[in-house]
């Protein structure tokens, strides 16, 4: 029999003096910590974006604009642009699903050899990619004119698509992997149980559950292609962009009216897409972990579905292995493709010669970079989950504008906004930090590029740990008589230290291989590897571009293991994040 629902009377239990308190109380060190983050985010993004804004905005930089939308040539510049974006968007989406379908479905040895080969992307420079192709498919190139004898021409929008698809397919592969792999297999079993066949059952109930996740893959390769520098300078060739305008115009035409008015077209819809990815894609997100407990998925072991998906994965893995073993092997020969007598030469310049300058200061600017972003990023993501009743979703926004925001435009942000002191009253408050006249270089500038950059990974991965963690375990804390930093210090942060630990790997390794705004913040002062990379490509020098990009590769993967063992070895030490 039924019982019938009776609507109970909320009873309020009032809080205990000296207990927890809700959300949104006053607590004077949460408010200087808000104030503080604020602060910093003021410096880092609102005030160059703030100063770009203003300088498109003056009668030079509105010509240009108005030239964007009648002159013929800005219009192939846009219309390249994001013809660009899409492409990638669609052929970088397809290569990480066909991976993690490939790892999440399918049955055949070696998975943990793909994930490797997959995931080498995400530490390697941008460019990297490009060259290796340049050399094996290129006008000359090792494969195309040294074995089969064919004259082919990659630069373009072909070389910009396979680039940029397997530079940035590891978004999707990873997004779409972990959506796979947490799907309720009874949702399956149900669609065999009224007759449907495989094949049907993975177009009407796999892929619908996969949609936010394919659609916010989609908008993400979007943004990272439209916003990309280094490879379209690289291998572009005539096929011009619009972060490869802003560049020319900063750099060629020294017009940073006309390089503030193509970053802020390029900013618009790399803005819009950002929005559409936050708001929209997670308002269609399914539930697929539910708590319960559910089966074990099958794997696909037919012959009729394994064998034509792994020839495309395992070629598609047999040309990254291919591109990176280039770039491996590419800094130990004279000229990669042409004169393939062994030499140490380049590894001589990298780490005793002129190179070594710039693995030195690079590697001191990401760590010293990586820890204050992972923190900044841990203390925003607590504000935002646990403190902040008000403008919680105003500071979640602009932490992660470092991704939204392409990086040519922060860097012209930054070349404009900090190339001269800022005053106030005829006070001057902060030195030039970038230019020629900046006060230690522009190394200022650079790491907080660099926090910027790499900010959002530790923020997203903490807001998530955050909201899986019950409050009342922070709240017996407070409690107990300590204040809201304790809390943080002794309780939340040990508790997200996976979040840290993934916040501070990616902010490091994004550190070491950003460069489309440390481009237009490099002084003769301080060298980076990056603007290196793309010097040496530039003249030609490929065996010492391989060679830089092989040491920067290893050095990120040293200081990762040596983070890895730091935060769980010795910081964390005893105190376990097992929840």
């Amino acid at each position: 029999m039924a019982l019938p629902l009776v609507d109970e009377p909320v009873v309020r239990t009032p809080r205990r003096p000296g207990g927890p308190k809700p959300k949104g109380a006053r607590d004077l060190s949460v408010t200087i910590l808000t104030i503080a983050v604020a602060a910093i985010l003021l410096m880092v993004i609102g005030f160059p974006l703030g100063g770009l804004l203003s300088t498109a905005f003056k009668p030079d930089g509105l010509a240009v604009l108005g030239r964007i939308f009648t002159d013929t040539v800005n219009h192939r510049v846009v219309g390249n642009t994001l013809v660009l974006g899409l492409v990638v968007g669609v052929v970088g989406t397809a290569v990480g699903f066909l991976f993690a379908f490939a790892q999440a479905r399918l049955q055949f040895r070696g998975k943990r050899l793909l994930h490797l080969l997959a995931m080498i992307p995400i530490v390697a420079p941008p460019f990297a990619v490009a060259t290796a192709v340049i050399t094996l498919f290129g006008r000359n190139g090792a494969i195309t004119t040294g074995i089969f004898g064919w004259q082919s021409n990659v630069y373009g929008l072909p070389g910009l698509t396979i680039v940029l698809s397997l530079s940035f397919f590891p978004v999707a592969y990873m997004n779409l992997r972990g959506m796979l792999e947490s799907l309720d297999p009874s949702l399956d079993e149900a669609a065999a149980g009224l007759g449907a066949t495989k094949l049907r059952a993975f177009f009407t109930v796999t892929i619908p559950m996969l949609v936010p996740g394919i659609a916010g893959s989609f908008l993400l390769l979007f943004v990272e292609a439209i916003a990309d520098l280094a490879n379209p300078l690289v291998i572009g060739g005539d096929y011009t962009v619009l972060a490869s305008r802003a560049y020319l115009a900063v750099t060629g035409e020294y017009n940073t009216h006309a390089g503030a008015a193509y970053s802020l077209v390029l900013l618009l819809p790399a803005l819009l897409v950002f929005l559409v990815q936050r708001y929209w894609v997670s308002r269609k997100s399914v539930v697929s972990i539910t708590g319960k407990p559910t089966g074990t998925t099958e794997m696909i072991a037919a012959p009729s579905i394994r064998v034509p998906i792994l020839t495309i994965v395992f070629a598609l893995a047999a040309l990254i292995a291919t591109i990176y073993a280039t770039v491996l092997l590419g800094g130990f020969v004279k000229v990669p493709g042409v004169n393939n007598e062994f030499t140490l030469d380049h590894y001589q310049f990298v780490l005793a010669g002129l190179g070594s300058k710039a693995m030195v200061d690079t590697t001191i600017l990401a760590l010293i970079a990586a820890p204050i972003a992972g923190l900044l990023g841990m203390l925003i993501a607590w504000l935002v989950v646990r403190k902040l009743k008000r403008g919680s979703a105003l500071l979640d926004f602009v932490g992660m504008l470092g991704l939204a925001v392409p990086g040519t435009v922060l860097g012209i942000g930054y070349a404009i906004s900090y190339n001269s002191p800022i005053e106030i009253f005829g006070f001057e408050i902060i030195p030039a930090i970038a230019g020629g006249s900046a006060v230690l270089s522009g190394a200022i500038a650079i790491v907080m590029v660099y926090i910027i950059r790499s900010l959002p990974s530790g923020q997203r991965a903490a807001v998530s740990a955050l909201q899986q963690i019950h409050p009342a375990i922070e709240e017996a804390s407070t409690s107990l008589g300590a204040d809201s930093a304790v809390t943080f210090r002794k309780v939340t942060l040990p508790l997200i230290q996976s979040a840290l630990l993934t916040g501070l790997t990616f902010a490091f390794a994004r550190s070491m291989t950003t460069l489309s705004p440390i481009i237009f913040l490099t002084t003769p002062g301080i060298k980076i590897m990056t603007s290196q990379i793309l010097a040496e490509v530039d003249s030609g020098r490929f065996g010492n571009a391989f060679a830089y990009c092989t040491v920067l590769i290893g050095i990120v993967l040293v200081v990762i293991l040596l983070l890895n063992i730091l935060i769980r070895k010795v910081v964390f030490r005893g105190r376990s994040h097992n929840r």
